[in-house]
This record gives structure tokens, C-alpha cells and sequence, in this order.
């Protein structure tokens, strides 16, 4: 809440305290600039709360509940192949629920104790940039506006889910997300729209405790955006976990009737229907800019109504600048965090740099899927011509240890500068994994330096370094082709 930190005027002020607000505002704050952050999230207990949608209703609380629920089907279903035998397993959905808002509960406290040490005021309510680098803030309860001032403005607003007409969101029986997150009980049968991240995770988690899941994809491919090795091995692995992924499926209309709900769609073959207890849509995201400056202003926004920034994130009103989700780019929290990062430093009179390129992509499935740098078919369309280095972690020592020897590493490398151009996994701590790859990527590392590197045994890492080697015909622990 508002405390002894609050002026009338600062030397920067975020708008917004997701990943990208409130990591700039730490910065901002450690650089030594007076710093303000508006946020208007309340939680459901009521009270407002740092941290934005990642950190209250995204990446934290599905990640808790993936965990609770992966280990729930291990004991249950996969603990006699490690010789452990267990009877009458049970998940309480309840303590699930409530061990998942405890732990955002201490990351978003912890966050507020972060703003104290750095003497950073928070001030609750919905900010309003307005002209001269003036924002009024109105109160959680509306009540009423005070106007703030600073010589710099940073926004971070954020997105939000995208809604469907033809499916109108209800108290419980069709979510988004958030929704999604709060179930105290195990549909039945449960729709999914969207076979995104949201949608794959959501519908892991679910499925494991019980529910019949269907997901409905508009595309026809499978994960798009990722290496087309990967989708296919990762689409079979969901497949034969009893996720069922109905590829070019457009939803038309959604009739709730007394005991469930009828979700009509058209595919390949014609008009089709799918009846559930629950609707999950997840079909993406759009960025919180209406209302966050006056109209008056002169903010450029593109046309899907991102705010328009240049490299180094700066609107065309000097000194305002707009980061995270709110701009082009992934939506990704990593990525906001260290836009809010370089935004502070640039304020500050440093240089910093992000290379995009070299921004991680991770969903957290079973098996984990992870990518960072080009895919093939961008390496293909672009006319670069590379080498592919592949090892499968059934060769793996350490995964065949955990019994989850699915899935592969992939290193994609110039064929002239033997440079790494993009790294692809789908198997175990993939998003972990993944790490190894960007710093490589980040340092501008061959494939050579990697092969050349020692790679502790046994561990899920090696399978990076025969991947490398693989690149050159190398590989150690796999047939090699060419």
C-alpha cells in the first residue's frame, strides 16, 4: 500500500507490476532513481498483490499444479517400474489448490518486501498516462485519482486472455486460465480450445487426475512454432497419454445445457459436436493497452494494438517507454523481465543489449518441450545452409536411470562457421536444459566448442554434448549418419 516512499513526483514510474514492471522498478531502484509502480491487481482474497498474471494466475500457480499432478501419476501409475508398490492413491484437489495459492502467496509477499528494501512505492490502482509525463491513479474501489509526475515513464501493462464469442466465459463451467486454476473438483470430461502452451499444460494437468480431455486446435499443424521433429515426436508422446488433440478444428458455437455443455465445431470432414462437463479457452492473448494512456496523448499503437517502440523499447513520446507484453515480441515472462532490465539501464545512460534471438521457449509437459534460436524450416526458408546434430536420450544413462528416456536434443549449426543457430529438445528438464543452449548461443559458441566441452557423467546433459558432436558426424553413444 501507499507508504512513506509516495511523492508527488519521481524519476520513473512503471505502470504495471508483472515481470516486466516490477523487475524494472527493482532496477530502476538499485540504479539509484527515485521509483513508483502502479498496479491494479487485486487476488481473490481480495487484496491487492504484485506480480501480475504470470506470477497470480499463469506461469507459478500451472507450474505448481503440474508438479502436484506429475507426481500423482508416477506414484500411481508408474512407481511399481522402480519397484515401489503403492496401493489406494488419492489426490486431495483441495490442498492441491491450496498448497498452489500458498506458494504465490510467499513469491508475491516477497516481491513487496523486495519494493521495501529498495524503497520502491507501490501504489495500488489503475494508472493513466497522461500528457507532460503526468499519471493519475485511481483507487482499487474507484473512490478516487491522484496525479503523480516523473521525467521518465515505464509501461508494463501486460496481457490478457483472448475471449471467444461463440464460447461467452462463466463462473466456472467455461474458463480461461485462470479458471482453470481454481477447480476444486475433476471434470469428468473437459473441452479444451487451444492447443498452445496453455492449452497443453492445462489439459496435462487435468487429465492426469482423471478428466476425459479433448483439445480443440484451429491449425492444422501441431506447435508451429516449434522444430517440426519435435512437434511430431511431442504430439505422439500427448497422444499416447490420452490427450486428444483434434487438429483443424474451429469451434462455431457452445450451447450449455443443465448437466453439460455441447461445443459445436467444424473440421476436414464437416460439422462436428463434442459434448463436456467443462470448457477451457485458451486461444491466446492480447495486450492491455485500452484505457492505459489518454486519448489525447499522441502514443503510437500498430495495428493490432501493441504500442509501437523502437529497439530500444521507446515510444514515440520521448522518455515513455513500453515493455513485456504490451509490446512486439513473444509473450513471454523472460523476455518482459529483461526488457524491464535494459529499459532501466538505458534510462540510466547504459547500453545494454537483447538479442532476441537468443530468447528461450519452454512448455512444461510431459515430456518438457524447449527450444531457443532457428528452427529448420526458418533455416530452409532463409537459404542458410546448416548441418543437424541429433541424440536421442534412450542412449542416455541418466535418463534411462529415471525412466524417461523419451525424446532428443537437437543442435542446429552453420554449415560454414560451424556456429549454433538454434537448439531444439522434447524430453526430460528440457526447460533446464535449455540454459546450457542460450548461454551458448549468447557467447556465439560452434558446435566444436561445445563437443570440445566436459559434460559431467552421468547426467541429462550429456546428451547436449553428443548432440554437438553429432553435428560432425561425432557422436560417441549413437550411430552416426550423415
Amino acid at each position: 500500500m501507499p507508504d512513506k516512499h509516495v511523492t508527488d513526483k519521481y524519476d520513473v514510474i512503471v505502470i504495471g507490476g508483472g515481470p516486466a514492471g516490477y523487475v524494472a522498478a527493482i532496477r530502476c531502484a538499485q540504479l539509484g532513481m527515485t521509483t513508483a509502480c502502479i498496479d491494479k491487481w487485486i487476488n481473490k482474497d481480495g487484496k491487492p498483490a504484485l506480480g501480475g498474471t504470470c506470477l497470480n494466475v499463469g506461469c507459478i500457480p500451472s507450474k505448481a499444479l503440474l508438479e502436484d499432478s506429475e507426481q500423482f501419476e508416477h506414484i500411481s501409475k508408474h512407481s511399481i517400474e522402480h519397484g515401489i508398490t503403492v496401493k489406494n492413491v488419492k489426490m486431495n484437489i483441495a490442498a492441491m489448490i491450496e498448497r498452489k495459492d500458498k506458494i504465490v502467496t510467499e513469491l508475491t509477499a516477497g516481491i513487496a518486501q523486495l519494493f521495501k528494501a529498495n524503497k520502491i512505492a507501490w501504489l495500488p490502482g489503475k494508472g493513466t498516462l497522461l500528457t507532460d509525463k503526468k499519471v493519475s491513479v485511481e483507487s482499487l474501489d474507484g473512490d478516487e485519482s491522484t496525479l503523480y509526475q516523473a521525467d521518465n515513464i515505464i509501461i508494463a501493462t501486460g496481457s490478457s486472455p483472448v475471449e471467444l464469442a461463440c464460447a461467452p466465459l462463466t463462473d466456472e463451467r467455461i474458463v480461461d486460465n485462470e479458471g482453470a486454476l481454481n477447480w476444486q473438483s475433476v471434470p469428468k470430461r473437459l473441452g479444451i480450445i487451444g492447443a498452445g502452451v496453455i492449452g497443453l499444460e492445462l489439459g496435462s494437468v487435468w487429465r492426469r487426475l482423471g478428466a476425459e480431455v479433448v483439445i480443440l486446435e484451429a491449425m492444422d499443424d501441431f506447435l508451429a512454432a516449434a522444430d517440426a521433429q519435435v512437434s511430431r515426436h511431442a504430439k505422439r508422446e500427448l497422444d499416447n497419454q490420452g490427450l486428444d488433440i483434434r487438429l483443424g478444428s474451429r469451434i462455431t458455437n457452445t450451447k450449455l445445457n443443465v448437466n453439460d455443455l455441447l461445443v459445436e465445431y467444424t473440421d476436414k470432414k464437416g460439422e462436428q459436436q463434442l459434448t463436456v462437463d467443462r470448457l477451457i479457452v485458451s486461444v491466446g492473448r492480447k495486450p492491455n493497452t485500452y484505457g492505459v494512456v489518454s486519448d489525447n496523448l499522441g502514443l503510437k499503437f500498430d495495428k493490432h494494438n501493441y504500442i509501437d517502440v523502437n529497439d530500444n523499447c521507446e515510444t514515440n513520446i520521448q522518455g515513455v517507454y513500453a515493455i513485456g507484453d504490451v509490446v512486439r515480441g513473444p509473450m513471454l515472462a523472460h523476455k518482459a523481465s529483461e526488457e524491464g532490465v535494459a529499459v532501466a539501464e538505458r534510462i540510466n545512460g547504459q547500453k545494454p543489449h537483447i538479442d532476441y534471438n537468443n530468447c528461450p521457449w519452454v512448455i512444461y509437459t510431459h515430456p518438457e518441450i524447449a527450444w531457443v534460436g532457428k528452427t529448420e524450416k526458418q533455416l530452409k526458408k532463409a537459404g542458410i545452409n546448416y548441418r543437424s546434430g541429433v541424440f536421442s536420450f534412450v542412449a542416455n544413462g541418466r535418463a534411462k536411470a529415471m525412466n524417461q528416456a523419451s525424446g532428443f536434443v537437437k543442435i542446429l549449426a552453420d554449415e560454414q562457421s560451424n556456429r549454433v543457430l538454434g537448439v531444439h529438445i522434447v524430453g526430460p528438464a528440457a526447460s533446464e536444459l535449455i540454459g546450457q543452449a542460450v548461454i551458448a548461443m549468447e557467447s556465439e559458441n560452434t558446435s566444436e566448442d561445445i563437443a570440445r566441452t566436459i559434460f559431467a557423467h552421468p547426467s541429462l546433459s550429456e546428451s547436449i554434448h553428443e548432440a554437438a558432436l553429432a553435428v560432425n558426424a561425432r557422436a560417441i553413444h549413437s550411430v552416426n549418419r550423415k
